[in-house]
């Protein structure tokens, strides 16, 4: 609970009848921002939280991925600010090489011009100008969402101090021989013109075709299948396994390799798996990652055959081809030559595609540089395996290390122009010089820097402590790093969650970069399905903010967010938080308008109702639930929790339970308007990190307070009342059961009937004039004739139906209903006491019968008292 010290409550004729998000939400904002409730003070001596945001593409908007994870985020640095944590949630974005030079590259290509015609320098500047006019939009639409960040620490990766830090920690790295320069086999994208990361790589299945072609001449001769029949021409070798016993007579033997006037080896390799195809493989170690590592194993000669662009640089008749074209041209003239054995078309196979622009990726051998990730590797294993960092869900421990335990070397280099030029200069003579941040580097004729660019996420692996200063020791990084939390989706943690790990140990001497790696799912359509822009599935956020408030979309998306799972979202869904928003507006104005205030303390708990201290017993449990659930990241219970209290527990039972009190007026009025007070302050309070829009403008109108975003946290009091728990549950029992039975008589809502309530010696009576109100039943009357009479907890309710049912249609219902049930509770013990099915049955489906016969038996129950409680016929 929280001892008030604020003013008297603002009038409720301040607040509109309905609430209007789109009247609120914008200007709300701006104030919250204008008064620097976000910015964080790193002289402060609280504790410090921190979450840094894992940092948008610039050329990116918000979609619903965003939205999913950033609600997340400011839910939890919004209550630990209010728990009194120096609370940090660090905006920014990513400069996004590939998807930013594309950008700019189509609007060159609209002035009829290329990169290339404008030069590096001008070009760069180019991206600059078009990142200040069109970049970042995602910010902006942040504060639409209601984004608590500190926007005067607000960082990207290509300013100057996290340029600064990527030039130290490449220095670093290399003179630690970390980082080297080697020929391997990478993805190519021959649109874009770089290598390309994994992630980068989209896989699908295309239509393709599979040809079987015959190496060799007469017995020397040996049949391989492949689907890329343009890169035979850079074969240096056929594999096949050293125990297959077809083609050891081969082993070692060179053969004619087709359209060529080359000879190839036949080499045993154990990477050949003998039951696959033929048996036998061709091997380009230019064009093929696997054909590269035999080639490596057996020293065979790497031969590109295909330039950047992906056209055919070799053989006479097929040079100057397009891939794709030298496929068809190969394949034909092999089957000129009777070569071709087999073909199937069309052969679905997965390809993959450069993410950016959908183009085909080439496997290509090239020039490019590394990092050496064994040491790195090792240690971001070791710190979540000592316990250091905590992986949430636990159970997503097993994908990370699978990652960080099999890594192999990280290609940082990128054929771009836009990007953290890779500090590297070459003399002359040959030299190679690494240059840091704060050296010169050589000058003289014949010196030139190293034309490629870092990959983005070799920046962006170190947004944890880039963004604070480093490789200064600023207030900032030593206030706020380690950082708390990464809360991040699934989906990226082999690509960025294993990067900031390897490079926070490297940089910070051992301090990993966050304590806990908090992983959510995707978010998806109301169908499962994976959300998509080619999709009719894509929702824009923003839609749904215009039409329902941005409440609304946040409080679906925490209600979804259950650890490590895809949350699925429909509009219906976003639609019922909409009504739930308005639920608390016109509830809480309710409140204000029957005496809720918080005005002095809470009585004593002898002045107290059974109600009150029912309602506050079960404030403080919902505050206990609420913190464990947060801090075990359950943002779907914490959601769920406080939907079923705000909801159910205060508006539907507590309020409806007082309404007589409060009608009545006098000192037990007021004495319950301070419980109500109370209630709906912390139930703002407990709601705002989801919702807090709408819940500032209640709050602060009715406490007079500045701002929920610094008010203090609820507390559990540890008050508990487990009698009044109970004696309000029989309240509720009675109600519950006499308002099914009202239905099932098909009595209107609003219909009042004759009602004699008999509740015994127990503290039910003590309700009755709730009970009746509640159930729109009237007092007896001197012609009161019990047509009806309902056992409910503690007593019974005799109800007069005269003229409103017909009690023999009624008891003809009641008695089908009845036999009905008998016979399902005679099937349901059969099956039961049948025990060659119980040794049988699953348990679950025995469960399940278990379930059916209880069911039964209280339906039984429940018809045949209502059938006593009529009159006779």
């Amino acid at each position: 609970m929280t001892e008030n010290t604020q003013t008297p409550s603002s009038p409720t004729s301040e607040l509109p009848t309905t609430y209007a998000p789109a009247e609120v939400e914008g200007k709300l904002y701006e104030r919250w921002v204008e008064r620097g409730y976000f910015e964080a003070d790193a002289k402060s001596e609280k504790p410090a939280y921190t979450i840094v945001i894992p940092p948008p593409n610039v050329t990116g908007s918000l979609h619903l991925g965003h939205a999913f994870q950033h609600t997340l985020m400011d839910a939890l640095t919004r209550r630990k600010r209010m728990q009194g944590y120096e609370s940090l949630w660090l905006p920014g974005m990513d400069h996004a090489g590939i998807a930013t030079q594309n950008k700019v590259e189509q609007q060159l290509a609209e002035e009829g011009k290329s990169r290339h015609d404008l030069g590096r320098e001008e070009f760069t500047d180019r991206v600059w100008k078009w990142k200040e006019e069109y970049g970042g939009k995602i910010l902006g639409q942040m504060r639409r969402l209601g984004d608590g960040v500190d926007w005067s620490r607000e960082r990207f990766t290509m300013d100057e101090g996290l340029s600064k830090a990527v030039q130290t920690i490449f220095k670093r790295l290399y003179d630690d021989e970390l980082i080297y320069r080697a020929e391997r086999i990478i993805n190519w994208c021959p649109r874009c013109l770089t290598a390309i990361s994994d992630i980068e790589v989209e896989y699908q299945d295309d239509a393709g075709e599979l040809v079987s072609i015959r190496y060799g001449e007469g017995e020397e001769s040996l049949v391989v299948a492949t689907t890329r029949a343009e890169t035979m021409l850079g074969d240096t070798a056929v594999a096949v396994h050293p125990d297959d016993e077809r083609y050891a007579h081969l082993i070692g033997k060179q053969i004619k390799l087709p359209l060529t006037d080359r000879t190839i080896p036949v080499v045993a390799d154990t990477h050949v798996d003998p039951e696959f195809g033929t048996g036998a493989v061709k091997v380009t170690p230019a064009h093929d990652p696997n054909d590269f590592a035999i080639g490596q194993r057996h020293d065979l000669q790497s031969l590109t055959v295909m330039d950047e662009h992906g056209v055919i640089t070799v053989h006479g008749p097929f040079l100057g081809l397009d891939r794709f074209e030298a496929r068809s041209a190969i394949v034909g003239a092999l089957r000129e030559q009777g070569r071709i054995v087999a073909e199937k078309r069309p052969y679905m196979h997965s390809v993959g595609h450069c993410s950016r622009c959908k183009t085909t990726v080439e496997p290509r051998l090239s020039m490019q540089w590394w990092v050496k990730v064994g040491p790195l590797a090792q240690a971001a294993g070791d710190a979540v395996r000592d316990g250091r960092v905590k992986i949430h869900p636990e159970d997503m421990s097993k994908r990370y290390f699978d990652w960080v335990d099999n890594m192999h070397d990280w290609c940082i280099s990128r054929q771009l122009w836009w990007g953290h030029r890779i500090p590297i200069w070459y003399g002359p003579e040959g030299q190679v010089v690494c240059v840091g941040p704060d050296e010169q580097p050589p000058t003289g004729e014949g010196w030139t820097q190293d034309a490629d660019v870092l990959d983005t996420w070799f920046s962006s692996g170190l947004w944890p402590f880039s963004t604070l200063g480093w490789p200064e020791r600023t207030p900032d990084l030593e206030k706020f790093y380690a950082t708390d939390v990464l809360l991040t989706g699934h989906d990226i943690i082999f690509f960025w969650v294993a990067r900031m790990m390897m490079f926070g140990l490297y940089a910070m001497d051992g301090v990993a970069p966050f304590h806990t790696i908090a992983l959510t799912g995707l978010v998806r359509d109301e169908f499962g399905k994976k959300m998509s822009k080619s999709n009719p599935n894509a929702v824009d956020p923003l839609d749904w903010m215009d039409k329902y408030g941005s409440d609304a979309v946040r409080f679906t998306l925490a209600k979804g967010a259950n650890p490590g799972a895809d949350v699925p979202i429909g509009e219906d869904w976003v639609q019922a938080s909409s009504k739930f928003a308005n639920k608390i507006w016109n509830a809480t104005r309710f409140a204000m308008m029957n005496g809720a205030t918080i005005e002095g303390e809470l009585p004593p708990v002898e002045r107290l109702s059974a109600t009150d201290r029912w309602i506050l017993s079960r404030l403080n449990e919902t505050v206990a639930q609420v913190d464990a659930y947060y801090e075990d990241y359950q943002f779907s219970k914490l959601s769920e929790a406080l939907y079923h209290f705000a909801w159910d527990e205060v508006f539907d039972w507590y309020v409806e339970l007082s309404k007589t009190t409060f009608f009545a007026g006098g000192e037990q009025a007021q004495v319950s308007g301070r419980v109500l007070g109370e209630v709906v302050d912390v139930m703002l309070r407990l709601l705002h990190p989801i919702v807090p829009f709408v819940t500032e403008t209640l709050w602060t109108t009715l406490t007079g307070g500045e701002s929920l975003v610094i008010a203090d946290w609820p507390k559990d009091s540890g008050f508990r009342d487990e009698a009044a728990e109970a004696e309000i549950a029989s309240v509720q029992s009675v109600i519950t059961e006499v308002r099914r039975f009202r239905k099932e008589q098909g009595l209107q809502d609003g219909q009042k009937v004759p009602a004699r309530l008999d509740l015994g010696a127990t503290a039910l009576g003590a309700h009755e004039a709730a009970i009746r109100q509640l159930l729109r039943l009237q007092p007896e009357g001197d012609s009161f004739s019990a047509t009806a009479t309902l056992p409910v907890a503690g007593g019974t309710v005799a109800l007069d139906l005269s003229g409103t049912i017909d009690v023999a249609a009624e008891r003809k219902r009641l008695t089908k209903d009845l036999g009905a049930a008998e016979k399902e509770k005679q099937q349901a013990e059969a099956k039961l006491g049948n025990e060659a099915f119980i040794a049988k049955a699953p348990d679950n489906v025995v469960d399940k019968i278990r379930g059916r016969l209880a069911k039964a038996e209280a339906d039984i129950a429940r018809l045949q008292a209502q059938l006593d409680g009529l009159p006779a016929a």
